[in-house]
């Protein structure tokens, strides 16, 4: 068995200033104001648009992100609409063959300290089902039926695409107080990933602890 850190890929070139006069040019659109654009008006345009709850302008791009989390945390994650997901399928994926390293790989509980009683106890049970998915495969269940057993620790990998409004509701609801610490290890850096590539459109998402 394979313990790893929650982890993520922003998939999809990003050009923030591109962004920012892709998403003016479609804005000003609504009030044929392109005259007005110039070489630095996007930031003021899109910081407006923000400020004035505009945010349908927002939609004109869209971008991919790789998580590599666990189920639990996916389950949360495909909630969010609109967006696109394709994730790693369990009744298609052999954890058994050499492809996957013949062993289950599960991630990390970020809550939890490597040698006290509750990591030992999360790691044991974690073997457990992988030695109980192993056994199911061998007596001729196939993976989506051996798939009854794994954890919600198991690894998974999920692309997400949306558009920037959508990444923006996302990462208010899922970088704050209320959220999983497991959603959190990877949005939260995810958000100031974000701010640093594209100015202005994250910029008011606080992260709150």
């Amino acid at each position: 068995m394979k313990i790893i850190n929650a982890s993520f890929e922003i998939m999809t070139p990003l050009n923030g200033a591109e962004i920012l006069k892709h998403i003016e040019t479609a804005g000003r659109t609504c009030y044929k104001s392109e005259d007005k654009i110039t070489a630095s008006s996007a930031e003021k345009f899109v910081a407006n648009i923000i400020k004035n709850g505009h945010e349908s302008v927002l939609e004109h791009f869209s971008f991919s992100v790789r998580f590599i989390v666990d189920r639990g945390v996916s389950h949360e994650l495909v909630r969010h609409r609109i967006a696109s997901f394709s994730q790693e399928s369990t009744r298609y994926c052999n954890y058994i063959t050499d492809r996957f390293g013949r062993e289950l790989t599960v991630i990390k509980p970020c809550f939890l300290a490597e040698g006290t009683p509750a990591w030992d106890t999360w790691k044991t049970e974690c073997a457990s089902a992988e030695a109980a998915y192993f056994e199911l495969l061998e007596l001729g269940c196939q993976p989506q039926e051996a798939r009854a057993v794994l954890p919600n620790s198991l690894k998974t990998e999920v692309i997400m695409t949306c558009n920037l409004r959508e990444w923006r509701h996302m990462l208010s609801l899922r970088t704050g107080k209320a959220a999983h610490p497991q959603m959190r290890e990877v949005t939260t850096p995810l958000l100031e990933k974000l701010k640093e590539l594209i100015p202005v459109v994250f910029d008011d998402i606080k992260v709150t602890s």
